[in-house]
């Protein structure tokens, strides 16, 4: 299945998975003032930038659609606010959720950063993978085999 095709497929089972909660209280929700629409052509350029494809608001919910490519490893993630719903498009990962994140540090408001995590539970991520990180759980991809393309959706 190429990258593209992935890609919308897993925006397809992300935003049913975002939305499946608030289904029965939808008739009490005012409709959104539009609907947004990317093509294949849209999204194959911002996964060629690593940008951020769609952000907006959903009821009480603030949402960002991210595209993003690794080519190693990367800094233990933990966002006091946000859950991630990460979504595999290409590439294959070993991401490692919970645990005790090593030489944690503030980056940003409601944002932390560390070198590693100690006894954390390995998750082998490939494509079309789908892996949902609440918010306060240390996550981090230990070890990546590129090309590694991957989708974030962001909840707060």
């Amino acid at each position: 299945m190429n990258m593209l095709k992935s890609a919308l497929i897993g925006l397809t089972v992300i935003g049913i998975t975002m939305l499946s909660p608030s289904v029965f209280s939808a008739a009490q929700q005012a409709p959104s003032e539009k609907v947004e629409y990317y093509p294949h052509g849209q999204v194959a350029m911002a996964f060629a930038r690593g940008a951020t494809l769609a952000q907006g608001k959903s009821g009480q919910a603030i949402y960002q659609v991210l595209t993003a490519h690794r080519d190693g490893p990367g800094e233990v993630e933990i966002h006091t606010l946000d859950t991630d719903i990460v979504y595999v498009v290409e590439g294959t990962a070993t991401f490692v959720t919970g645990g005790t994140p090593v030489g944690a540090r503030h980056t940003a408001p409601n944002e932390l950063r560390g070198k590693s995590i100690q006894g954390g539970v390995p998750h082998h991520l490939a494509p079309e993978d789908i892996i949902i990180i609440p918010h306060g759980v240390p996550h981090w991809f230990e070890a990546v085999r590129p090309p590694f393309h991957y989708l974030v959706i962001k909840v707060r």
